[in-house]
């Protein structure tokens, strides 16, 4: 291979370097078929992948602009994101709407955190809106994930170095005070290419005291060295201040009424994060050798709303990480084989310090508070050496075969500079050390029914260990040191195909057994205790079509249903939630997106986009129910010039009064009120 290729050519292989570079047309463009990169950490086909995955490319996130991470992920089949305030979120992807470390965030393929301090608002730490597209593998992670791939692996990849100099600016205007400003652009030389992205955003909020600001920069660095190393570096940095008030529910009156209202002004959360990574590759024949060490750094100080009538605190948490991932992946010619061992390793230090705080109220407002005594102090890190193997293997041309075992040895080392509390509401575990091991086997197979029609079926166990935050905060439970691991056992079959007018669907069944999955139980004080339930069951049918209706007229359909239950948990001895439903499991999720692009409108686009979320149960016990609902976005973007683009949407078209969460707990029900109708307008330049 000539090592003076251009960038472009050196970029593709590193996006792609499982497939040939032989396929070079008009000035080095690649031309590759559809292709998934989660699974195995490299580009392949996706009609050869035995899991359930969706795509947002890098167009769609041009156009969708979107502010909020729920605006691109709940168009995919099986997901739905709500909103907590900023960009703030809970997840439900084969799982109900909660802050589970059931799903693995990878940015590039690479965790954005720790499994032992894992955050559900995840994805407010990347840069989203300037992003190169977003995978989401639905069920459990291939061999190469660890723990957290339970439900899903959402992988966010950052935008590659331009062939020549480039720049962009988007100024965005919209509704409470929204102001965003968007900066990118880069240059390249004949091996080596740069790109920055810059984010920066601001709103007033539309409850009180609901105020974010963001600050994001992503720079990355791609090189091909003349000894054929491909090196791509990557650095993240990101600052969030942020009111919050979006999990911080109304009584009914004041939700219909008075959606505004926020009981607790004075609650409040900043973070800081910062991600290093250099992905050094080289093909050598038929192998490939890959090393990515990184480093990351994350702190996060909290007034949490949500425990302020039962444990009102204030803490702060944070922590370094330090790890490597290696990879070593070899192709035989028989059968098209392919084998991938490596090893991931993870050290990540940190600590926590928690505060009682004495809070003033005013009604039904929290209006004011003062720091009291420490609650928790403690220094705890995290290790991990995680093994594993995947191995591919055609025995015919139709059907391919995979197979994967991950062995992952994982390890607390918990250090508390408090005295030990053994009773109480916030009792603290003795210095201790706490380990795990856990072997995971994977089996997968896909069949090429015809040209347009392939079909797969598999097998995947995963687990996941409890957080630092679970094992050592203990509050009123008995011994949280012991917690077990969940375990999750899932089969999926699923059926992909297209037709030759440019149709493609999918369709996924799936049946998710989870052991040990740990849960919070509310005591009627409105306290709540952390445990290990005995067995949850998860069953879902997923499909997906995309389909042109007209020459200017494109339509996209995603819709899930689903049956989460209680199988077997008794969290105290008068009690016992065993065959009940699972709280804020929705029971269906659907959206619709018909697109009409005239060749007036220069390449534009006007859509009009229907979200559906399903009920759910709003207690354990199954007694109130909350009735989903159906919200209009319409979107709206025109190419002025082939540089200057205008574009605009309106979210809640219709105004609707809805929930992004509800719960009922002591006979009283509350609502965290959704975004009324929301306008934004903005400008974008490239040159």
């Amino acid at each position: 291979m000539n090592h003076k290729q251009p960038l472009a050519l050196a970029i593709a292989t590193l996006l792609y370097p499982s497939f040939t570079l032989a396929e070079q047309v008009n000035n080095d463009e690649i031309a590759l078929p559809p292709v998934t990169i989660t699974d195995t950490r490299e580009a392949a086909l996706k009609s050869e992948t035995s899991a359930s995955t969706s795509q947002i490319s890098q167009e769609e996130l041009n156009f969708l602009q979107p502010g909020h991470p729920s605006e691109v992920l709940n168009r995919m089949p099986g997901v739905h994101v709500n909103v907590t305030g900023g960009e703030g979120h809970m997840t439900a992807i084969r799982q109900p709407i909660s802050t589970s470390a059931v799903y693995l965030y990878l940015e590039d393929g690479i965790p954005t955190r720790s499994t032992g301090f894992f955050n559900h608002n995840a994805l407010y730490e990347i840069n989203v809106p300037q992003s190169a597209g977003i995978e989401v593998s639905k069920g459990p992670g291939s061999a190469l994930h660890g723990s957290d791939a339970m439900a899903a692996v959402i992988n966010v990849s950052t935008k590659a170095a331009p062939e020549e100099t480039e720049g962009d600016v988007s100024l965005e205007l919209g509704s409470f005070g929204w102001q965003r400003l968007l900066l990118g652009g880069g240059t390249a030389s004949l091996n080596h290419g740069i790109r920055a992205d810059i984010n920066l955003t601001h709103t007033d909020g539309w409850r009180d005291s609901t105020e974010y600001d963001r600050q994001s920069a992503n720079f990355r660095l791609d090189s091909f060295l003349d000894n054929g190393v491909k090196v791509k570096t990557v650095l993240n940095v990101s600052n969030i201040d942020q009111q919050t008030a979006g999990s911080s529910r109304l009584l009914e009156d004041d939700y219909k009424n008075n959606p505004t209202r926020n009981y607790t002004p004075i609650s409040m959360r900043k973070v800081e994060s910062l991600r290093l990574s250099s992905a050094f590759e080289k093909e050598v024949g038929a192998s490939l050798y890959s090393i990515t060490p990184y480093f990351r750094y994350n702190s996060m100080e909290l007034l949490p709303n949500w425990s302020l009538s039962y444990d009102p605190n204030t803490y702060k948490t944070e922590n370094k990480s330090a790890g490597v991932m290696m990879k070593y992946r070899q192709d035989f010619a028989p059968m098209r084989t392919r084998l991938i061992v490596g090893t991931d390793v993870d050290y990540s230090p940190g600590s926590m310090d928690q505060n009682r705080i004495d809070v003033t109220k005013e009604g039904n407002y929290y209006v004011d508070y003062t720091v009291e005594e420490k609650l928790y102090d403690y220094d705890v890190t995290f290790s991990s050496v995680s093994p594993y193997a995947h191995v591919e293997t055609s025995p015919t041309d139709k059907l391919r075969v995979n197979a994967g075992l991950r062995f992952d040895h994982m390890r607390y080392d918990y250090e508390n500079n408090l005295t030990d509390i053994d009773t109480g509401n916030h009792r603290r575990p003795e210095d201790t050390d706490v380990e795990y091991q856990h072997l995971s086997p994977k089996l997968g197979l896909t069949y090429a029914i015809s040209e347009h029609l392939n079909t797969f079926a598999s097998y995947r166990h995963a687990f996941r260990v409890p957080s630092q935050g679970q094992l050592f905060r203990q509050g009123k439970s008995i011994n949280t040191v012991e917690l077990e691991p969940v375990k999750v056992d899932n089969y999926e079959i699923g059926l992909r195909g297209n037709t030759d007018s440019k149709v493609n669907y999918e369709i996924s069944v799936y049946y998710m057994v989870k052991e040990d999955d740990i849960l919070t139980f509310k005591h009627a004080d409105g306290s709540r205790e952390t445990q290990n339930a005995g067995k949850t069951l998860h069953q879902g049918i997923e499909t997906g079509l995309t389909a042109p209706l007209h020459a200017d007229v494109d339509l996209a359909v995603s819709y899930a249903y689903t049956e989460f239950t209680y199988e077997d948990w008794q969290p105290d001895g008068s009690t016992d939630y065993s065959d009940n439903e699972i709280v804020a499991a929705p029971r269906d999720i659907g959206n619709v997106a018909v697109g009409y692009h005239p060749s007036q409108l220069n390449g534009g686009k006007v859509e009009l986009e229907f979200s559906h979320l399903g009920q759910y149960w709003m207690d354990q016990a199954n007694t109130e129910t909350y009735k989903g609902h159906q919200l209009l976005n319409l979107r709206f973007n025109f190419p002025v010039t082939p540089a200057f683009k205008m574009s605009a949407r309106i979210m809640n078209l219709e105004d609707k009064t809805y929930a992004t969460n509800a719960s009922f707990s002591r006979g009283v029900a509350t609502y965290a009120p959704g975004m009324p109708r929301t306008a934004y307008v903005s400008a974008s330049y490239s040159f």
